[in-house]
C-alpha cells in the first residue's frame, strides 16, 4: 500500500460511508504504560511535516507534471537552499528509526506526527518507498501505539480562513482516506486529534462554527491550539494554558459546538522543540486541582520537523538524550489523546473542561447582544470595524502577523471560483462520480490549489503555480 491509484492519483477520494467507516475508534488508556497517579507533570512534542505539490515537472507551466517540491529541491541541488533536500527526506524518515531504537533499550519515548497528503503523495511518487515502509513500523506495530502518535490534518495544507467553508471537510476527510489506503483502516481509527496547518484557528464565528462541525463529523476528539489564539468567555487570556480547555464554536444562529483543545504555548520557534523545551519547562512543573481531580500538567510544542538547522542537526541529539531519561514516572512525555483518554479514565471528561473562546469573539458577541439570525456575525464585524480599522479576524496562527487573506487576492479569487464550479458541478455522494476521471482530477486540483505555500511566499512563482492549478481544475469542472 502506498496511496496512489492505478491513475497515478493519490487515493484521497471517499464517499459518505468513507466519513463513517474511517472515524476514530481507539482508547489510548489501554495500551498505556504509564499511570496518571505516578506523575508530576508530563509533556507532548508533536512535529510538522510538509512539502506541497507543485506544477514544475518537465516541460512549461501549463503542460507541467505535478511533483513534490521535495523532488523538484532533489533534481536543482544547486539552487539556493536546495541541497537540504537529501537531508529533508532524512527528517520524514528518522522517527521511524529513533521510536523502535529507544524502545528497543528500554525507554519510553512520545512523539507525535502531522504529515501533510501532499507530502503522504509525494514521497513514494518519487521513488522514496522505503520511507513510507519504515514509519509503517511505528504506524502498524502494536508496540508502538503508545509510543507514535499521528495527528490528522487538511490534505493539502489549506489554512482554514482562506479556505471556502465547503471545501473544509474535503480536505480532513480527503487525509483521512489517504492515510487509511497508505497505512490501513485500523491505522486511520487511531487518529482522534488535529493538527491545523500554520496552528491557525479561524475566528470568524461562522467560519469557526463549520470548521469544528466538519472536524466533529470526520470524527475527531481534539484540536490544538495557540496560546494566543483563544480566549476566555469575557474576554480575557486564558491562565492555565497546561491543561485541556473546551472551545465552544458558536454562529450567527446562536447554534454551538464543542470540542477539545489542547493549548501549544509560546510562538513559533522550532528551538522550543529541537531543544526540548517541553521536558525541562515540565520539570519546573507540578500536579493541579482541576474538574474535582488532582492532575499532572500537560506542557505541549509542535515545530516544524524538518525546518532549519535546530532541526535538522539538533533535535537528533536532544531527543535522544532527553528520553533516555524519561521513564513511567515523575516528569513523563505522554501524545495527547494518551493525555486525554488516561484524564478521561479518572474521570476528568470534556464537559468539565475551561470554557474557551477563539480570540477577538468577546467584541463579537457584546457587539451582537444577543441579536442572533443570519449574518448577525457579519453585520457585527462590520459596526466594529466601523470604530476600529485595525480589528483583524485572519491572524490567529502561529505568528499574529501574518495575514491569510488580504493580499491575496490574485490567488483568492480564482480558489473561489474553482470551489464554486466544482460544487456546482459535482457532489460526490455516489462510487460511481468518485470514480469517474473528470470528478478526481477536479477534486486534487481544487485541494492543491488551496495548499497555504501559494500564499506565504507572496507573489511570484509560487502565485503562478496556483493560478495554473486553479486553470486545470475549471477545466474539469466545464
Amino acid at each position: 500500500m502506498n496511496g496512489i491509484l492505478s491513475n497515478g492519483l493519490p487515493d484521497i477520494f471517499f464517499t459518505p460511508k468513507d466519513v463513517e467507516a474511517l472515524r476514530p475508534n481507539f482508547d489510548y488508556a489501554k495500551v498505556s504504560n504509564v499511570r496518571l497517579k505516578d506523575l508530576q507533570a508530563s509533556f507532548g512534542i508533536a512535529l510538522h511535516m510538509h512539502q506541497p505539490t507543485i506544477p514544475a515537472g518537465a516541460g512549461d507551466l501549463r503542460n507541467a507534471s505535478l511533483i513534490s517540491n521535495l523532488k523538484h529541491m532533489m533534481d536543482n541541488q544547486g539552487v539556493g537552499d536546495n541541497h537540504n533536500a537529501p537531508v529533508f527526506l532524512q527528517c520524514y524518515t528518522r522517527m521511524g528509526q529513533f521510536i523502535p531504537d529507544l524502545v528497543g533499550r528500554g525507554k519510553n519515548p512520545r512523539i507525535m506526527l502531522d504529515y501533510s497528503g501532499n507530502l503522504l503523495w509525494g514521497i513514494p511518487q518519487m521513488g522514496a518507498s522505503d520511507t513510507i515502509e519504515t514509519l509503517r513500523g511505528i504506524v502498524c506495530d502494536p508496540k508502538y501505539f503508545t509510543h507514535a502518535e499521528w495527528l490528522g490534518t487538511t490534505w493539502s495544507h489549506a489554512v482554514a480562513t482562506s479556505t471556502p467553508i465547503p471545501d473544509l471537510k474535503l480536505h480532513i476527510m480527503a487525509w483521512r482516506k489517504h492515510f487509511a489506503a497508505v497505512f490501513g483502516e485500523e491505522a486511520v481509527r487511531r487518529v482522534k486529534g488535529f493538527s491545523p496547518p500554520e496552528m491557525h484557528l479561524p475566528i470568524h464565528p461562522d467560519q469557526c462554527y463549520e470548521y469544528v462541525k466538519a472536524l466533529k463529523e470526520c470524527g475527531y476528539e481534539w484540536l490544538m491550539v495557540q496560546e494566543h489564539t483563544i480566549q476566555n468567555p469575557d474576554g480575557s487570556g486564558i491562565r492555565r494554558p497546561h491543561l485541556p480547555h473546551r472551545l465552544i464554536a458558536k454562529n450567527s444562529l446562536g447554534e454551538t459546538l464543542e470540542i477539545t483543545v489542547l493549548v501549544k504555548t509560546q510562538g513559533s520557534d522550532t528551538k522550543l522543540v529541537a531543544q526540548m523545551q517541553p521536558l525541562a519547562e515540565a520539570r519546573g512543573r507540578g500536579r493541579e486541582d482541576y474538574a474535582g481531580k488532582n492532575i499532572p500538567l500537560y506542557v505541549l510544542q509542535i515545530g516544524d520537523g524538518e525546518n532549519g538547522g535546530v532541526m535538522m542537526n539538533e533535535f537528533p541529539r536532544d531527543y535522544n538524550i532527553g528520553f533516555d531519561g524519561v521513564g513511567t514516572t515523575g516528569v513523563v512525555g505522554l501524545n495527547g489523546s494518551e493525555y486525554l483518554d488516561l484524564l478521561k479514565k479518572e474521570g476528568v471528561l470534556e464537559k468539565d473542561f475551561l470554557p474557551v473562546q477563539p480570540i477577538n469573539q468577546h467584541r463579537i458577541w457584546s457587539e451582537m447582544n444577543g441579536n442572533y439570525g443570519p449574518g448577525a456575525a457579519d453585520q457585527a464585524i462590520d459596526r466594529i470595524k466601523q470604530k476600529d480599522r485595525g480589528f483583524n479576524l485572519d491572524r490567529a496562527s502561529w505568528t499574529n502577523d501574518r495575514d491569510w487573506v488580504a493580499g491575496y487576492g490574485d490567488v483568492m479569487d480564482p480558489i473561489n471560483q474553482l470551489s464554486a464550479a466544482f460544487h456546482r458541478k459535482f457532489k460526490g455522494t455516489t462510487q460511481k462520480e468518485v470514480q469517474s476521471s473528470a470528478y478526481q482530477n477536479a477534486f486534487l486540483y481544487l485541494l492543491l490549489s488551496q495548499t497555504s505555500c501559494f500564499r506565504y511566499w507572496g507573489s511570484g512563482l509560487w502565485t503562478e503555480y496556483a493560478k495554473e492549478l486553479c486553470r486545470r481544475g475549471q477545466s474539469f469542472c466545464e
